[in-house]
């Protein structure tokens, strides 16, 4: 049964529930992008959507479950931005150079979700994806463009996965450093010529490099 179907099955009190669920997210996403983690807590979601706190625990049993839930919807906007970027086809090395620019892009247009995403208060203990996961379906997407470089010879071999891991944490830390830093890149002393964009495409360039056979 395909979630269409679904949806059109749902009863009068799944949509009011569905409603209400999808109320509070966006009440919570609306704080968040303003204020951040600290400013948002079950009292006021229940007064942003006039609702009591006891209600909206019904939707959500505590404030990290409602950030898993908001995490995966940052994921989802994140994945439709890289599969946006592979619509325009091309060499799988451009290909993979231009959704790595759209993940950063995508950090740097949300910058309180995308701190959140990686917020240790999401879980309270290390957690382990599985395959339903948003973020999963993010690297696989990565992995298999690291695979199609490396079938193409265009890409060294090494592990996938390890290559993965490497691009991704590249790839965040530059993201974390442009989200956290007001004064990144240009702060420091006789760096005031230098531009994000100059600085992501040096980046990209480098990871490039790391992934190219000629490299």
């Amino acid at each position: 049964m395909n979630a269409e179907i679904a949806i059109e099955d749902d009863t009068p009190a799944d949509r009011r529930r569905r409603k209400v669920r999808e109320a509070i997210i966006d009440a919570a996403e609306t704080i968040f992008t303003s204020e951040g983690e600290e400013g948002i807590s079950m009292r006021r979601l229940a007064e942003a959507i006039d609702y009591s706190p006891a209600a909206i625990y019904k939707y959500f049993a505590s404030k990290d479950d409602l950030f898993t839930a908001i995490r995966e919807m940052f994921f989802e906007r994140l994945l439709s931005r890289i599969h946006g970027a592979m619509e325009e086809g091309g060499e799988t090395a451009s290909l993979c150079a231009r959704c790595m620019r759209a993940y950063v892009e995508t950090g740097m247009e949300e910058p309180n979700h995308y701190m959140m995403a990686f917020s240790p208060s999401v879980t309270t203990k290390p957690h382990i994806h599985d395959e339903k996961e948003v973020a999963f379906e993010a690297e696989e997407k990565l992995v298999d463009m690291i695979q199609a470089g490396q079938l193409e010879g265009a890409f060294r071999q090494v592990d996938p996965r390890v290559a993965s891991k490497s691009v991704w944490a590249s790839l965040h830390g530059l993201t974390m450093l442009i989200v956290c830093l007001d004064d990144f890149p240009n702060g420091m002393p006789g760096s005031e010529h230098v531009t994000t964009d100059a600085v992501i495409d040096l980046h990209m360039d480098m990871i490039m490099r790391g992934l190219s056979k000629s490299g």
